[in-house]
């Protein structure tokens, strides 16, 4: 009996050990480690995923779109899903259109899940949404619609990320970056993931819309007469600027480098290059602001060869003009004429502290401020780190400091703005995604280098620079006067000059009263003939012919000055009396006041089905419409349709896939 007793006493005891520990291992698994392994079951049988968010879009300043991001889809299918195969099969064909016989063979194969690559846009996949059995898996991919239009400027991505790998693209991102979202997929046993909208964490914002300065008409005429230059020329890179002086605007940037990489570096910031005779305004302006030099002031100009003395002990430097002159001559004349002797003879005049102190003034030496990552500040040494006679003298004449294409074009910016230095500027507004506008940029004054009157008489001397004997006649245009100046310098690469290879420029304001544009067009190594005002500056008169012809470049038409015809003396006019000018006035007919308000009549909606956006959007343009798009791709429909009257002014939606 006892030792029955001692039995169930020892298995009463077991089970008490037993339930114990059960007891401590349920307070351990529940208690003490209950919050670690909830969320292994959570991770089991749920997964977080981020949901990518929609990079922000870059538009040219009317609205032409040059970096879009579009949502494109890869399909996944599983066969035992489908509720009618046949059916849905035939759906997936033609919607995503496919060969029957690829589709074919992965059926055959009895494959549990097909994958098709694609990708596939919104439009091939709308049917395929609801279908049971077809499963989506939406990518956002980054492309260029106007392709290879301001590449340089525009830039792209990271190879391997969708953040900013140069250009604009590297320079905005913070701002075109959207933040991604997050949602949580349900598994089951096999680890087949289900989405659960109820248990969607967080949606994905979108990220900003930029609208840049570019023209992009101005852009493509621009690109167009580079290449057209280099091929004629057969010169090796160059680069051409338009800037608005008063609000300081870049409306175009065009940089090509014969035989470089397939997109060409954006040279008008990153390559500084001695600006030869297109500086010697900013010595004269250093002269007329510290009063220096006045109108019948003149030095000699040795017959178009000097040795100019650089130290006391006699040593010399050789001082050539292009064009010789064996009188006196004034600042204006030389600047009309480029001579490299007066402009060395007149700097003397300056100590290098004031030449230096107007060069920097004038931007040179420091970054533009521009939103392009990269840029180069230029080479401006100080003023103690030269040979003063030697260092002034090449100041002078463009040498021994280097500009960037964007900072020349600031710089003249400030002579057609009445001596303010504006602050240049690729952007315009900061939209969210709804439209709303969340930054629109205001001109932005940077300093006044010069005085309004030293402006004036410095767009003279610009204005006999491309009259009849200047070096830029070949800049002028038949109706409107052109204000400009020339430069030519020998390139300087790996630390010496290089023989026979030249720099030829032309820096041009324009019209010469009211100015509405500064370009810069500088040719690298042409051959032939490499002046600048037999290189550069016919292709800077020929671009502004064809700004003149486009109806779209933000060239404001009334404010230029009406073109100007000589009419004889009147038999009153006093002896010898000179012709009178006279603007000629252009009358439309039939006439109206100007006081009364035009009536704009209605005009048909031009037929764009089937064309790029880039390409409808010029072509609603040119008839005086605005556009509204929605999709990108190939234009299939607009509101208005194609032949339908409307005002001009009116927005035409446009509806592209």
């Amino acid at each position: 009996m006892a030792t029955t007793m001692a039995r169930i006493g020892a298995i009463q005891f077991g089970f008490a050990l037993g339930v114990a520990a059960l007891l401590a291992r349920a307070v351990q698994v529940q208690i003490l480690e209950g919050e670690r392994w909830a969320k292994e079951a959570q991770s089991k049988r749920t997964e977080r995923q981020v949901l990518e968010a929609r990079r922000g879009a870059l538009y040219d300043r009317n609205g032409v779109p040059l970096a879009l991001t579009q949502e494109f889809y890869h399909v996944g299918i599983a066969p035992n899903e489908l509720d009618d195969p046949r059916a849905a099969l035939r759906t997936i064909l033609r919607s995503l259109g496919l060969p029957a016989a690829s589709l074919d063979r992965e059926i055959q194969a009895k494959k549990r899940w097909i994958y098709l690559h694609g990708p596939y846009n919104a439009t091939q996949v709308q049917p395929l949404r609801s279908m049971a059995g077809v499963h989506l898996e939406g990518i956002f991919q980054r492309f260029y619609p106007s392709r290879d239009l301001a590449r340089p400027i525009i830039g792209g991505l990271e190879t391997d990320r969708a953040t900013g790998g140069a250009g604009l693209e590297l320079a905005l991102d913070s701002i075109l970056t959207g933040k991604p979202g997050e949602e949580v997929l349900l598994k089951d046993r096999a680890g087949r993931r289900y989405a659960s909208p109820s248990r969607r964490v967080r949606d994905p914002l979108p990220g900003n819309d930029v609208v840049l300065t570019i023209d992009t008409e101005l852009q493509e005429i621009a690109e167009r007469g580079l290449a057209d230059a280099l091929k004629e020329m057969q010169a090796e890179g160059g680069d051409v600027v338009f800037l608005d002086p008063k609000t300081g605007e870049l409306l175009a940037l065009a940089s090509q480098q014969v035989g470089g990489p397939t997109v060409p570096r954006a040279s008008v910031f990153t390559d500084p290059f001695e600006p030869g005779s297109t500086v010697k305004l900013f010595t004269a302006a250093a002269l007329l602001q510290h009063n220096l030099v006045d109108s019948a002031d003149q030095v000699f100009g040795e017959g178009g060869s000097w040795l100019m003395p650089v130290t006391r002990s006699g040593r010399t430097r050789p001082i050539r003009d292009v064009h010789p002159h064996h009188g006196n001559l004034t600042l204006a004349e030389a600047i009309r004429i480029s001579s490299n002797i007066a402009m060395a003879k007149f700097s003397m005049r300056l100590t290098p502290e004031q030449q230096y102190d107007m060069l920097r003034d004038f931007g040179f030496g420091s970054s533009s401020g521009a939103e392009f990552p990269s840029e180069s500040r230029g080479i401006l040494e100080r003023p103690h780190q030269g040979v003063p006679m030697f260092t002034r003298a090449s100041l002078a004449m463009g040498y021994e400091f280097a500009v960037t294409p964007v900072q020349l074009a600031a710089a003249y910016g400030a002579l057609a703005n009445d001596g303010v230095l504006m602050a240049p500027t690729l952007v315009r507004e900061v939209r969210d995604p709804s439209g709303t506008v969340l930054f629109r940029r205001e001109p932005e004054p940077v300093r006044r280098v010069i005085g309004r009157d030293v402006a004036e008489r410095l767009r003279e001397y610009l204005r006999s620079a491309v009259a009849e004997g200047g070096t830029g006649g070949e800049a002028q245009l038949v109706n409107y006067p052109v204000l400009g100046k020339t430069g030519t310098a020998r390139r300087y690469q790996n630390g010496r000059y290089v023989e026979n290879k030249y720099n030829s420029t032309f820096a041009a304001i324009f019209p010469a009263d009211d100015p509405q544009l500064v370009v810069i067009v500088k040719i690298d190594s042409p051959k032939g003939s490499y002046y600048g005002g037999r290189t550069a500056a016919p292709v800077t008169r020929m671009m502004l012919q064809q700004s003149l012809a486009s109806r779209r470049v933000a060239i404001n038409r009334g404010r230029i000055a009406a073109p100007e015809v000589l009419v004889a003396p009147s038999p009153a006019s006093p002896a010898g009396g000179n012709p009178v000018r006279k603007p000629v006035v252009v009358v439309g007919w039939p006439y109206r006041p100007s006081n009364a308000a035009p009536v704009p009549v209605p005009v048909p909606v031009p037929s764009v089905g089937g064309r790029s956006v880039r390409e409808a959007a010029l072509a609603l343009h040119r008839r005086g419409f605005r556009m509204s798009l929605r999709g990108v791709g190939r234009v299939t429909r607009t509101v208005p349709a194609a032949g339908e009257s409307a005002r001009p002014g009116t927005s035409v939606m446009v509806w592209a896939e």
